[in-house]
């Protein structure tokens, strides 16, 4: 039962799958929303040029009824009447053709945004697959956007419908006036009519809004497993970058102990710390930390040093502020001088009384600021 839960779609989109989307030109569209933006862009230009388109029309009617007899039987007339006829409707139409292809254009950013996909104008051969169609048609998506192609019908045919009605005695007395007033009396039914018909689709078109925008966000959604994977992808397998770590450490430790032999002194707390440090007055401003460890290391640490005949110095604080303020490599803070020259003076008295056969001197007790031992403070 868990692993079937696993596989449902649950999760949020990733920023990446949203993007990935993006690219290939899946994006939440909604075809009545942009239909009624420019059919209001229409009727809005329409009935703003209602005097211009007015007297467009009446120049168009003017000319079918206007020619003299010998203007009838002349060969150039039908020329004449097509472009003056032609002439009069691009002056009638071009606002609202302009209105609308702005609408076009503009549609797009309410939902969606403009998105320019070269994948989505890749060919892909299953589109014009006729058993891939039918799937299609029968799939749950296509029976949904049936079910809302009959549904937009029946209601905006209702709608209509009774506007027809309601209009059917100005509808009738449009024939029976004066031309003018008859044309005057078709534009403004007409631009009414549009303006129903437009307020209709922006009503349907603003719940398909929210419906496509709904419907794509399910589709994007991801199963756990699907987040899983792609954190992997984007952050790397836990276990290879634990594996690479462990190999890292590995390999500086092992050049740690290269380095271990080169110690001046070893600094030790007697079975937890060590400190392994050198000084070369002549390159180093101040002594530097080569090797550290604690517990098992630190054991390593002592077992080299003890090879390589390097003094091992009992100095618990100095040991445990060591290895808290100095990484390997650097060089000891200044708060640490004087307690390792305490040390590396020792060391050389130490070296000395050895090599003469002398009495060796009493080790060093240096003082350390507890605070630099950080969390290896002892209680």
């Amino acid at each position: 039962m868990s692993e079937e839960s696993d596989q449902e779609k649950t999760e949020q989109p990733s920023e990446k799958r949203l993007r990935e989307s993006r690219e290939k030109g899946e994006v939440p569209r909604s075809r009545d929303l942009s239909g009624a933006m420019v059919v209001l862009a229409g009727v809005a230009a329409l009935m703003n040029s209602g005097e211009a388109a007015f007297l467009h029309t009446r120049r168009i009617f003017s000319m079918g009824l206007g020619y003299s007899r010998e203007a009838l039987f002349s060969d150039a007339l039908p020329g004449r009447a097509l472009h003056a006829a032609v002439h009069e409707a691009l002056g009638l139409f071009w606002p609202v053709a302009v209105a609308t292809m702005l609408a076009t254009v503009a549609a797009p950013l309410l939902l969606g945004g403009l998105n320019f996909s070269a994948q989505a104008l890749q060919p892909k051969f299953e589109r014009i697959d006729p058993l891939t169609g039918l799937g299609r048609i029968f799939a749950m998506r296509g029976l949904v956007e049936l079910g809302k192609a009959l549904l937009k019908l029946l209601f905006i045919g209702a709608v209509l419908g009774l506007l027809l009605r309601h209009w059917q005695a100005e509808l009738q007395a449009t024939g029976r006036g004066a031309v003018m007033e008859g044309i005057a009396q078709s534009i403004g039914l007409l631009g009414r009519a549009a303006l129903w018909f437009g307020t209709m689709l922006a009503l349907i078109g603003g719940i398909d809004a929210l419906y496509q925008k709904f419907d794509h966000a399910k589709r994007l959604r991801m199963t756990k497993q699907e987040v899983r994977d792609e954190m992997k992808e984007g952050e790397g397998n836990p276990e290879m970058k634990g594996r690479i770590r462990q190999v890292q450490q590995q390999q500086s430790r092992r050049r740690m102990m290269e380095e271990l032999p080169k110690a001046d002194v070893v600094v030790v707390n007697p079975s937890h710390f060590a400190v392994a440090l050198r000084y070369d007055d002549g390159r180093m401003g101040a002594p530097r930390v080569i090797a550290k460890g604690v517990d098992l290391l630190a054991q390593q640490i002592r077992m080299v040093a003890s090879s390589h005949r390097i003094p091992l110095v009992e100095a618990p604080p100095l040991a445990r502020a060591l290895y808290a303020t100095t990484e390997i490599g650097r060089e000891i803070p200044a708060a640490l001088y004087v307690a390792v020259a305490q040390v590396l003076a020792y060391v050389y008295q130490l070296k000395q009384a050895t090599a003469h056969g002398e009495t060796p001197p009493a080790a060093p007790t240096p003082e350390v600021d507890p605070d630099l031992m950080g969390p290896y403070r002892e209680p």
